[in-house]
């Protein structure tokens, strides 16, 4: 126990989520002692349970510990994030008899992006998201906190090389699908009932070129505003439900 590595996890649903998914060690939990709301009684109730120590604490100590005054009361020390192994992922559901649905994130380097992208994820039935090992954010306490407690449930796997790791997705019978501004192809036009991989890209630049070549479809969301430009959450919460729609309409 002495050599894991530890991090702090705040905000209500963040901490809360951890405690059911049981996924992390969870070694202390604090509260702010004159602030505890029906919410924070649930935690604590909880962790109680489970017999992990509960340290009631000024605001002043809480905002030193986060880092930040966005913690809602509450925080956790707990295990870093447990990532899952990106073939595993691909394998959990084979044998279930439906169609497939992961996400792959080429280089999302904003921590909130990150966490919306997974609350809606993980809200559509998404089995699984891959990021890029270098120049993508990780799943922080940050991100957890934006994501509402679903990366806390969310298999999130980190690859080297996103090229070799689609070329096996291909081999799997997966169809992939890149997100692009410049595309002709509208989401709405694609049929996407199949095994599929989305493929979201980084916000400024987009999917990479080498990605980009391993698609199968590149695809567009249609735009008729004067700012010709989505948010890369908001562009991924679209096609998620696009999905989502075309397979439960």
């Amino acid at each position: 126990m002495k050599n894991i590595k530890t991090e702090i996890l705040y905000g209500i649903h963040p901490v809360l989520e951890a405690l059911k998914a049981k996924q992390r060690v969870l070694f202390e939990i604090y509260f702010v002692k004159e602030k505890l709301s029906k919410s924070h009684k649930i935690i604590e109730s909880v962790a109680v349970s489970l017999k992990i120590p509960v340290t009631k604490v000024k605001t002043s100590f809480l905002e030193s510990l986060t880092k930040t005054t966005s913690h809602q009361g509450v925080a956790a020390k707990v295990s870093s994030y447990p990532f899952s192994d990106s073939f595993e992922i691909i394998n959990s559901r084979k044998a279930s008899g439906h169609n497939r649905f992961l996400l792959l994130l080429d280089n999302i380097q904003d921590s909130h992006n990150l966490g919306a992208i997974a609350r809606t994820a993980l809200c559509a039935g998404v089995e699984g998201l891959i990021i890029t090992k270098d120049r993508s954010a990780a799943p922080t306490p940050a991100a957890c906190k934006a994501s509402s407690g679903a990366l806390e449930h969310l298999p999130v796997a980190k690859v080297t090389n996103m090229v070799n790791f689609i070329k096996e997705l291909k081999k799997d019978e997966f169809w992939i699908i890149g997100m692009d501004g410049e595309a002709e192809q509208s989401v709405f036009s694609v049929d996407m009932s199949f095994n599929i991989a989305i493929v979201i890209g980084s916000e400024e630049k987009g999917i990479r070129p080498l990605v980009k070549k391993e698609c199968d479809y590149l695809v567009s969301i249609p735009q008729s505003g004067q700012i010709n430009s989505l948010n890369a959450s908001v562009a991924g919460a679209i096609v998620i439900y696009e999905v989502l729609r075309q397979r439960y309409p």
